[in-house]
């Protein structure tokens, strides 16, 4: 791998984001951070002056997206790590017909925003032949949750995009890389009305995160304790699963995302 210098974040402003923006910046790196919240953005921007430079819009889209990845590229080259990090999590049931709309948009961020966020990017990383992409996905889509259809959901597919995207990509000298946390102390945690095991915070995961990506990791579990609880979970019968899981906690339904 290259010595560490750009790299261009999305879902920057609070959480896994914004710890990995602020580890990042700290090390000196110059940073393309991208979230919907331009304030937190032009924080982030002030406390590194010179280092960040900030692309207020969804991720959802891709234009948006496009556009932002270029001028990253015009200004700084092509970047040596991008991380589609940007999520939403929301408690779903699919037999409310108003929880369409939010199935919808947690599939377009979480799985299409991934997607969108690579792309400008790929074809550049693949003439320099070399780079990192990285894809924040979650244990959630190692099986499905109860109450979480939508998450679960766009997390498998995140996992198994990202798969298909290195496996496609190895030859070029590009490596994939898919970060599957537990459970983060993040805004998007905190609502979980249920104890959660193995909980870290934000800042303490960050430079777990980029010690795998450093090492260019094809599939890591942070903390490593749950790592062994969703292989545990992967080898159970579906009967043996469904009995255990019909009685978990589920995370509140709400109306939209945030």
């Amino acid at each position: 791998m290259p010595p560490l210098g750009k790299l261009f974040i999305t879902g920057a402003s609070s959480g896994i984001g914004r710890a990995l923006a602020e580890y990042y910046a700290a090390q000196g790196a110059q940073l393309g951070v991208c979230a919907r919240r331009a304030e937190a953005l032009r924080q982030l921007a002030a406390r590194w002056p010179g280092q960040v430079h900030c692309y207020p819009l969804d991720v959802t889209d891709a234009a948006a997206l496009r556009a932002a990845g270029e001028d990253f590229m015009a200004r700084l080259g092509v970047p040596d790590i991008v991380i589609a990090n940007a999520g939403v999590s929301m408690g779903t049931l699919s037999e409310h017909a108003e929880d369409l709309d939010v199935i919808r948009r947690v599939m377009d961020t979480n799985f299409f925003g991934m997607a969108a966020t690579f792309s400008p990017f790929i074809g550049r990383m693949r003439r320099a032949g070399h780079g990192r992409l990285v894809g924040i996905a979650s244990v959630a889509g190692i099986r499905g949750l109860p109450g979480s259809e939508a998450y679960s959901a766009s997390k498998a597919a995140a996992i198994t995009y990202l798969e298909s995207l290195r496996v496609e990509l190895r030859p070029s000298g590009i490596k994939v890389v898919t970060i599957c946390p537990g459970y983060i102390r993040t805004p998007m945690t905190a609502v979980n009305p249920f104890p959660m095991p193995f909980l870290m915070s934000a800042e303490a995961a960050a430079p777990r995160f980029a010690r795998a990506i450093e090492k260019g990791r094809s599939q890591v579990v942070i903390p490593w304790q749950m790592g062994i609880v969703a292989r545990l979970l992967r080898l159970l019968p579906n009967a043996v699963y469904d009995r255990l899981m019909v009685a978990a906690p589920r995370k509140p339904r709400q109306a939209s995302p945030e």
